[in-house]
């Protein structure tokens, strides 16, 4: 399609300014390794959470989103359970407080503060760096893949996707790499107001342009459901045949035992904390751990009513008024073009390029958030604890220059490979996060968990993640041809939690406790609820005066509250676009009598 100059004019002022916000703020940001990496600690909580949901609204996964609505309709909201999406929740309740007391500069660097520094910590330091950097390679091929499928239907240049792909990674790479974490947080404010702006100019165009008439017969029967049986239940037939088979490929027939499964997953992975991303860089930069906790329930707030009037705007124009362009695309449609073909048609000018600046913006927010997570991994953990412990300041600083970009030039070359968007996304998802469930998850509860089975427990996560996807369904061909579908990758998840369990238990098991003072320090500072009667003990012997942290029933209310407290936030956009106005007044009920009940349960008592 042709972009007017009106709109190259204001991508190009958004890139340039970017660009001149991470030179202009480099010498702060150079300034030491807690400025680079965290910002000095010095940004109020609503600025990280603000920033961490514009790290959060990713291009790449705006398009699975807007294929999941423009498919499966209000059930497709559930879906991103897989991530989960209500980890924010956890973390907002009780995580993010235990995770900022332990006042560490990155996840491996806990691990002191957990196992402290015999042999087991070691090699559990070693296998949270890999998985670390495991972690944000998959993440910078999704990005990758996203940025170069969005940019080509709109850059008029003719190069690939792939092209386009390098193109945006280097642009970023440059302010990220110089301002560290200042440049990240301050331009992603920037990200945050150009797409919220954008967003709800697409839901107020698709309220204009689509009737809840028009939308009722372009859509089979259930679509604007959100509850659900043990069966999907839709029927593309006669309206697009081709979503049929895509419905069947994605093996979502059977719903209520896949969202079954979700939950229980998302749980799961939701108990065992943040993964050593920019989310737990976000935690690590806040003043306390009180503002940790409203740091990610800011998160909550900030994202989901901009990104759903974006994404519903979108799925349903597309309904409307796209089918006889998709139609064509025959069996080989992709449904993950919805949302450059949407914009293409629909975005008047001017709009169109604040759009494709916010969303330029919002691919740039996430791979700058996760190159920033990424070196600290290599400098502060591996070459300030094993190479060179006592270099400058600025020789940190150069040298996360250079993991950057080595970073940088890793994840694009693992991004050529990727196949498509759903791909990368479902093994991050349920994949690499099956891997780092068990271990991360008794490192919090149990007291005799050690460091030798972290490791080994990290050590099967993280060889499962990698060779079951693969290995599973070669064996599954051959002993029963055509049982499953492309979407498997979501039952592999058992099988390498239940591997990795095995590792954790068995590691820890047959080998000796860690070190007790080692223990009563971190239960004394974190003070987690859990399987630590032993320790607590011993503590409450040495001082009586300690109080043990007796929050669990009190949590665990207020993540069911907060669970449905998010998932209010999420379908309030989607009933408000499609004029579904019963449901709509429910939910708004919904949110303000839940936001009413955490306020006076969780905001109210959190302390440090």
């Amino acid at each position: 399609m042709q972009v007017h100059w009106i709109d190259w004019t204001i991508i190009g002022i958004y890139l340039v300014s970017t660009i001149l916000i991470g030179f202009l703020i480099s010498k702060r940001a150079s300034k030491d390794m807690e400025s680079y990496f965290l910002g000095g600690k010095t940004f109020p909580w609503y600025i990280l959470g603000v920033s961490n949901a514009s790290g959060m609204f990713d291009i790449t996964g705006t398009m699975w989103l807007v294929y999941l609505v423009f498919v499966y309709g209000l059930k497709g909201v559930l879906i991103p359970w897989a991530w989960p999406v209500f980890n924010q929740i956890f973390l907002m309740v009780f995580l993010s407080t235990w995770l900022r007391r332990s006042n560490v500069m990155t996840g491996a660097e806990w691990i002191k503060t957990r196992f402290g520094t015999g042999t087991g910590a070691q090699l559990s330091h070693l296998i949270i760096v890999i998985f670390a950097l495991v972690s944000v390679i998959g993440f910078l091929a999704y990005g990758f893949k996203g940025i170069g499928k969005f940019s080509s239907q709109f850059l008029p240049w003719g190069l690939t996707p792939n092209q386009y792909g390098l193109i945006f990674m280097g642009i970023t790479t440059l302010y990220v790499v110089k301002g560290g974490m200042y440049s990240v947080v301050l331009t992603e404010l920037i990200q945050f107001g150009i797409m919220t702006i954008a967003s709800i100019s697409i839901g107020i165009i698709a309220m204009n342009k689509v009737s809840a008439l028009q939308l009722t017969d372009a859509v089979p029967d259930g679509w604007n459901q959100l509850f659900f049986g043990w069966h999907l239940n839709l029927d593309w037939t006669g309206i697009l045949d081709s979503v049929n088979t895509k419905i069947a490929n994605d093996g979502y027939g059977f719903f209520g035992c896949f969202i079954m499964m979700l939950v229980f997953k998302g749980f799961l992975v939701s108990f065992a904390g943040p993964a050593p991303n920019y989310d737990m860089q976000r935690i690590l930069a806040t003043k306390s751990p009180k503002e940790a906790a409203k740091m990610s329930g800011a998160v909550s707030v900030a994202l989901f009513f901009p990104r759903y009037m974006l994404i519903a705007g979108l799925a349903v124009l597309a309904i409307v008024y796209l089918m006889p362009d998709l139609g064509a695309m025959g069996e080989d449609i992709d449904f993950e073009m919805i949302l450059p073909l949407a914009i293409g048609k629909f975005v008047p000018v001017g709009l169109l390029g604040i759009l494709m600046a916010g969303l330029i913006a919002a691919f740039m927010s996430t791979f700058a958030a996760t190159v920033n997570a990424a070196p600290a991994y290599i400098v502060n953990d591996i070459y300030k604890r094993y190479i060179n412990p006592h270099a400058s300041d600025r020789k940190y600083v150069y040298m996360s220059y250079i993991t950057s970009l080595a970073v940088v030039i890793v994840g694009i070359s693992f991004g050529f490979f990727v196949e498509s968007i759903n791909t990368i996304t479902l093994w991050i998802v349920m994949n690499l996060w099956g891997g780092y469930t068990a271990a991360n998850l008794l490192k919090w509860y149990w007291w005799r968990f050690n460091g030798f089975g972290y490791f080994w427990g990290m050590m099967a996560g993280l060889i499962s993640s990698l060779t079951m996807p693969k290995l599973i369904p070669l064996a599954a061909a051959k002993i029963a041809p055509g049982l499953l579908t492309v979407s498997d990758v979501f039952y592999v998840f058992p099988i390498i939690l239940i591997l990795s369990l095995l590792g954790s238990i068995l590691g820890t098991l047959l080998t000796k406790p860690d070190d007790e003072e080692v223990l009563k320090s971190f239960y004394k500072k974190v003070r987690p609820w859990g399987f630590w009667g032993p320790i607590r003990d011993k503590v409450l012997l040495e001082d009586p005066d300690f109080m043990p942290n007796k929050d669990f029933k009190r949590d665990m209310f207020n993540i069911v509250v907060g669970i449905i407290w998010q998932s209010s936030m999420v379908v309030i956009p989607i009933y408000l676009i499609i004029e579904y106005k019963v449901p709509l007044y429910s939910a708004i009920a919904i949110l303000v009598i839940t936001s009413l009940i955490l306020k006076k349960n969780w905001y109210d008592k959190l302390v440090d």
